[in-house]
């Protein structure tokens, strides 16, 4: 075999090794695209022998509901209170000292001109004692300026003595009456303190808070007793700025007992707070109780039943409103394919069972009442109950 040849061979074997490369990779190929198609095949198949699915049907909520018939003229509302004394006393102190005793607590019964705490009395004691001293020395001086007046008086007369000191002794006289009055103005202010170390009740009542103990050091002014007064009492309630605008000059008003509510009585709004609640933006309304039973003690909650004028409107209950783009609204049903749309409507006054309406409603419309939260627009619903 010549050199060329041998040279040949290492060629055609790389040749050959190429050529075998390229039909494994065709094989390859076409077996991926072959299982590919044998793939989409199953899935066509498949896809073809699937049932149609059913229609869903629509689900129907049962729902409450009343129907829209009149106007109510005004309406009633209800708010819970406290009964207080029309009139509570703070009874302090009129000048500093260490609180030695407190002969009440609260709940207790006071009547007028009863001693209800006591202050140390030894410094005002002690004043005392001086300016009665001080009173003694300057009366005994007044005596004897009046003596030496009346000696002069004589002397004057018979040319004993000078003009000049005749009017020297009428001088100390006049003296000696102002350093007596001034004196006994100071024995007062000491008798004064001395009494003021005892805190009298002025009033009649009960006694409805304490503020400090014995054995603590008051200043002037600080409330050590607190009296509601015994008479007249009114009803303490908080109301929205809605019921403020809208009550009547002189509303009739009913005040029950809350947990007897057949104990009742009339009041009438005594005063109504000008300024509204900075925390809960209410209003704070004093009713005076009329001839209120006895069981309506001082601190018995109460429920007020108040007539609020205004124009007319339908009531409907509080749990039929819903809060829909942040105003007010009602779900209204379509008597004919019996499914519910959010209408809104304009809310006069509240309570905690009922609304009166002003706009939004009119007559013959059916309102749902109960199961609102689960409603949407369109939503299919069945009627369980319709109230008129």
């Amino acid at each position: 075999m010549g050199a060329s040849d041998k040279a040949a061979q290492p060629r055609t074997k790389r040749i050959q090794s190429d050529v075998t490369i390229a039909k494994a990779v065709r094989i390859n190929v076409e077996v991926s695209l072959a299982k590919q198609l044998i793939a989409c095949g199953i899935a066509i198949l498949l896809a073809a022998c699937k049932p149609a699915e059913v229609p869903r049907a629509d689900e129907v909520r049962p729902v409450r509901t009343i129907t829209i018939e009149k106007r109510a003229d005004g309406g009633t509302v209800s708010l819970t209170g406290t009964v207080q004394a029309q009139t509570e006393v703070n009874l302090a102190f009129r000048i500093d000292g260490k609180l030695t005793e407190r002969r009440v607590n609260v709940g207790d019964a006071v009547r007028a001109g009863q001693v209800v705490a006591q202050l140390d009395p030894q410094n005002e004691q002690s004043s005392l004692q001086g300016a009665q001293a001080q009173l003694a020395a300057t009366r005994a001086q007044l005596a004897e300026a009046r003596n030496n007046y009346a000696r002069m008086r004589d002397l004057v007369a018979d040319k004993a003595v000078s003009q000049q000191a005749f009017e020297q002794a009428e001088a100390l006289q006049k003296t000696g009456e102002s350093q007596v009055q001034a004196a006994q103005s100071q024995l007062n202010i000491a008798e004064s303190r001395v009494s003021f170390t005892r805190l009298v009740s002025d009033v009649s009542g009960v006694v409805t808070a304490t503020g400090a103990e014995p054995g603590e050091v008051v200043a002037a002014g600080r409330m050590i007793v607190q009296i509601a007064r015994e008479g007249e009492r009114d009803g303490i309630f908080d109301v929205p700025a809605q019921m403020k605008d809208a009550a009547l000059a002189y509303p009739s008003i009913t005040v029950a007992l809350t947990l007897e509510p057949k104990v009742t009585a009339s009041g009438r709004v005594r005063e109504v707070s000008p300024r509204a609640d900075p925390v809960t933006g209410t209003f704070r309304v004093k009713v005076r109780l009329i001839d209120p039973p006895a069981a309506m003690r001082l601190g018995s909650t109460v429920t007020m039943r108040m007539k609020v004028a205004g124009e007319s409107g339908y009531i409907i209950p509080a749990s039929a409103v819903i809060r829909s783009d942040r105003q007010a609204a009602v779900w209204i049903v379509d008597p004919k394919n019996a499914t519910v749309s959010a209408r809104n409507v304009d809310v006069r006054t509240f309570d905690e069972r009922s609304v009166v309406v002003a706009a939004g409603l009119n007559p013959g419309d059916v309102v749902v009442t109960a199961g609102v939260q689960a409603l949407r627009p369109g939503q299919k619903v069945r009627l369980l109950e319709t109230k008129q």
